[in-house]
C-alpha cells in the first residue's frame, strides 16, 4: 500500500474516531458511536498492516489471532459488573505498551539522527515511558481496589505531598541526565531509575484515593492512557497514534473535570493523587438509630398508592443483575399511570456511565433517565424513592458530617421524598466504607435481600 493511501486511511480513521466520541455524547447515539469507533480501528489496523513499514507478517498475524481470541473470551465471560475492572486492566496494558515501545525505540541503534533530532527523540522516549509507567502501575492498583483485592479505603503515607514533589524533582533530574549523557550506560541507568519512579508514583497516586472516587480515577487513567498512546505515536512517527492518543487523553481529562465539578472536588487533586482527601485520617461519625424493615407486600401497597416514583440505582443493582427486573417494574408502574423516573449520580457504579449502560441494556426508556443535577430538587415532590443497591451516592453524611471521607460530595437527596425504600442485602457500609444515616431516618424503610429476587417478587405483587 502506497504512503499516500496509508495517510488517507489514517485520516479516515481519525474522522471516524471523532464521530465515535460525538456519538458517545448521548444515550440515543451511543450505539452508532461505538460502530464508528470499531470501523475506525479496523481501518487503522488494516492500513498499518499493509503499509511499507511492515516487512514480516507472521508475528503480526500471531498477535492478531491471540489478541482476537483473548478479546472474544473476555467479551463472552466478563459480566457488566466486572466492566470497571476490565477497563482498568486494559488501561494498564496501554501503559505497559508505551513503556515497552519506549525501551525498544531507545535500544534501536539503527536510527541515524542529528544532535537536535536525537535530543527531541530522547525527550519523546523519556516522557512516553514516564506516562506509560505511571499509567501501568496506577491502573493495576485501580484494578485491585475495584476487585476488592486491596482495601478500597484511601491509604495515605505521612508527608505524601512532599514525597510526590521529591519524585517529580527526581524525574526532572534524571531526565536531564538522560538527555545530556554521552555514555550510553549512564543514559540507560537514568532511564531505568525514572521508570521505577514512575511506577512507584502511579501506585502512590491511586492507592491514596478512596473507593467512592474510583469512577473519577477510571476516567483519569483513561486520559493518562491516551497521552501514553500519543507519546508512543511521537516515538514511532505515527500520526494516527498521535491523533488518537490526543483524542482519548483530552476527552478523558474533560470527563474527569466534569465529574470533579459534579462532585465538588478539586481537579488538580486528581492529577496529583490523593483525590478529595487532605491526608489526615478522620474517623466518620458513628450512626445510631432504629432501622425499620418492610416486606415485599408492604412495598407493593405503597407503590400502588403512589403518583410519582424515583428510582436510584447503584452498584448493588449491577451485582444482582437486577436491571431487567427494574425495567419490567418500570413498565408495570407506568401502565398503571404512575410517573417513574430514574436519578443517576455521576459516580453511580464504579465507572462513568455504568448505570446508564445497564439501564439501556434493559431497554429502560431514555427519556425517564436523568442526571443528578436534573432531579435533585424534585425529591420533595416524589412520593416514593426506591434506592437499589446505592449507598455512598445517597449518603446524607456527605452533607452533614465534615469528618466523613465523602464530605462535600453532592448526593441524591432521596430522604427529602415522602418515603424512601432501600433495597440492600445487609446493613454493611458501601464501597467507601462509610455508614449511612439514611437507613435510620423515620421515612426510610429497608427491604433486605437480593435486589433481583426482591424486584421479581415486587413485580408479582403489583402486576
Amino acid at each position: 500500500m502506497s504512503e499516500g493511501l496509508v495517510n488517507a486511511s489514517y485520516l479516515g480513521a481519525a474522522i471516524l474516531f471523532i464521530l465515535a466520541l460525538s456519538g458517545l455524547s448521548s444515550n440515543e447515539s451511543a450505539r452508532r458511536g461505538n460502530l464508528y469507533g470499531m470501523l475506525g480501528m479496523a481501518l487503522a489496523v488494516f492500513a498499518t498492516i499493509f503499509s511499507s513499514a511492515v516487512f514480516s507478517y507472521w508475528i503480526i498475524i500471531i498477535c492478531i489471532v491471540v489478541g482476537s481470541l483473548l478479546g472474544l473470551v473476555l467479551a463472552r465471560k466478563v459480566q457488566m459488573t466486572q466492566m470497571p475492572q476490565l477497563v482498568a486492566i486494559l488501561h494498564s496494558l496501554v501503559g505497559l505498551a508505551a513503556v515497552s515501545v519506549g525501551f525498544a525505540n531507545y535500544l534501536d541503534h539503527g536510527m541515524v539522527m542529528t544532535d537536535a533530532e536525537k535530543t527531541v527523540h530522547d525527550i519523546e522516549v523519556y516522557i512516553g515511558i514516564y506516562i506509560g509507567g505511571m499509567t501501568f502501575s496506577g491502573s493495576v492498583i485501580a484494578f485491585g481496589k475495584l476487585s476488592e483485592l486491596i482495601t478500597s479505603r484511601p491509604v495515605s503515607l505521612p508527608g505524601r505531598h512532599w514525597l510526590n514533589l521529591a519524585m517529580l524533582i527526581a524525574v526532572v533530574y534524571f531526565g536531564w541526565q538522560f538527555v545530556v549523557a554521552t555514555n550510553p550506560a549512564d543514559a540507560t541507568f537514568a532511564l531505568i531509575v525514572m521508570t521505577i519512579i514512575s511506577i512507584i508514583f502511579g501506585i502512590h497516586m491511586v492507592i491514596a484515593i478512596g473507593g467512592a472516587d474510583m469512577p473519577v480515577v477510571i476516567s483519569m487513567l483513561n486520559s493518562y492512557s491516551g497521552w501514553a498512546a500519543a507519546a508512543t505515536g511521537f516515538m514511532l512517527s505515527n500520526d494516527l497514534l498521535i491523533i488518537t492518543g490526543a483524542l482519548v487523553g483530552s476527552s478523558g481529562a474533560i470527563l474527569s473535570y466534569i465529574m470533579c465539578e459534579a462532585m465538588n472536588r478539586n481537579f488538580f487533586s486528581v492529577i496529583a493523587g490523593g483525590f478529595g482527601s487532605s491526608g489526615v485520617s478522620t474517623a466518620p461519625t458513628s450512626v445510631e438509630g432504629e432501622v425499620i424493615s418492610v416486606n415485599v407486600s408492604e412495598v407493593g401497597e405503597m407503590l400502588i398508592g403512589a403518583k410519582k416514583v424515583m428510582i436510584v440505582p447503584g452498584y448493588g443493582m449491577a451485582m444482582a443483575q437486577a436491571q431487567h427486573a427494574v425495567s419490567e417494574l418500570t413498565r408495570i408502574l407506568m401502565g398503571k399511570g404512575i410517573g417513574v423516573s430514574f436519578g443517576i449520580h455521576p459516580v453511580a457504579g464504579r465507572m462513568p456511565g455504568h448505570m446508564n449502560v445497564l439501564l439501556a441494556e434493559a431497554k429502560v426508556p431514555y427519556d425517564v433517565v436523568f442526571e443528578m443535577d436534573e432531579v435533585n430538587d424534585d425529591f420533595p415532590n416524589v412520593d416514593i424513592s426506591i434506592v437499589i443497591g446505592a449507598n455512598d451516592t445517597v449518603n446524607p453524611a456527605a452533607m452533614e458530617d465534615p469528618g466523613s471521607p465523602i464530605s462535600g460530595m453532592p448526593v441524591l437527596k432521596v430522604w427529602e421524598s415522602e418515603h424512601t425504600i432501600v433495597l440492600k442485602r445487609s446493613m454493611a457500609p458501601g464501597y467507601a466504607g462509610v455508614d449511612n444515616p439514611l437507613f435510620y431516618k423515620e421515612n426510610t424503610r429497608m427491604l433486605f435481600g437480593d435486589a433481583k429476587t426482591s424486584m421479581d417478587e415486587l413485580i408479582k405483587a403489583i402486576a
